[in-house]
């Protein structure tokens, strides 16, 4: 047997053993991938078999966009080299809060809003945005637990996995961050007027320019090199074009879909921040360089959702 199918078969293992010793996490983590994949399904689905015609077309211009300036944000990081251990963990934190500040005004505030205007109930609304939370958390829960840890001496990995597992964590996070922004787009298409898919999808695209370097340089900070964090940061924002055409079906099928998708991304996002970011950041002694960025990070996040949004 070769190297790989050993280590292959000693993933398969630790993988089953892990799911023996925590059934509970087991089932919500299959729970809640079974719910993202159906969450993207119906709304391909509704895009496909309804009458969409330019509407598709502009949805998918707009994802487009939203790629575009993700990319060019991540280029950008391209021309910083040799950050010291006190930068990597503020641009960490720097990270940490603008996901906090998006999870908080991009995603949960228009899930409560779209919701409400749904279901014509408020508490109906934070409970539908509460079962998202919910998904998000035992997606990124189960990924935790079947990815080994550092800690983890006899793992199959040996002690790279705990970096690795944090970068992956905090890349995944981010990816489905970028599906609710494209989904957005989206939504605004569906009627086919301009004049109100135009002006979102800028002000997204803008606001995707400084999160583009942000992941970028986060990435870099959590271990990955340069180009390899900036070619991640930059296919990251591909998620913005298929959330386009999610939310262009969900627009006209099942809708109480986009509420759910926009509360899962946001509790996935919340829990990479608590779990691997903030940790990761004060890990060095570098808790007040760290704090400062998060704080930065949150308030020009949540100036660019507010202001530009």
């Amino acid at each position: 047997m070769s190297h790989a199918q050993t280590a292959a078969a000693e993933l398969r293992a630790a993988w089953i053993a892990q799911a023996r010793a925590h059934p509970a996490v087991t089932l919500g983590f299959a729970a809640a991938v079974l719910a993202m994949l159906g969450l993207l399904l119906s709304g391909v689905l509704g895009a496909l078999q309804g009458d969409a015609g330019n509407n598709l077309r502009y949805a998918l211009l707009g994802g487009a966009a939203g790629f575009a300036a993700t990319a060019l944000g991540a280029v950008l990081a391209l021309g910083l080299r040799g950050i010291s251990t006190r930068l990597q963990d503020g641009m960490l934190g720097f990270a940490a809060g603008m996901m906090l500040a998006a999870a908080s005004f991009s995603l949960i505030l228009p899930a409560l809003e779209a919701g409400g205007e749904i279901l014509g109930s408020a508490p109906a609304a934070a409970f539908t945005v509460v079962i998202g939370l919910g998904l998000g958390v035992l997606l990124m829960l189960g990924l935790d637990y079947f990815t080994p840890h550092e800690h983890e001496s006899t793992g199959p990995c040996g002690p790279e996995c705990a970096r690795l597992n944090r970068v992956w964590l905090f890349v995944l996070a981010i990816a489905l961050h970028n599906i609710p922004e494209g989904m957005a787009i989206g939504v605004s298409f569906a009627t086919g007027d301009l004049s109100v898919g135009i002006p979102l999808t800028t002000a997204i695209s803008i606001q995707d320019i400084p999160e583009g370097l942000a992941v970028a340089l986060a990435l870099r900070a959590a271990g990955l090199p340069g180009f390899s964090a900036v070619l991640v940061a930059v296919l990251s924002g591909l998620m913005e074009p298929l959330g386009a055409v999610v939310g262009l079906g969900m627009s006209s099928g099942f809708a109480i879909a986009y509420p759910v998708s926009l509360g899962l991304a946001a509790g996935a996002m919340i829990f990479v921040v608590s779990h691997e970011v903030i940790p990761e950041t004060h890990r060095n002694g570098h808790q007040t360089t760290a704090t400062l960025g998060l704080m930065i990070g949150f308030g020009l996040m949540m100036f660019l959702d507010t202001a530009l949004g």
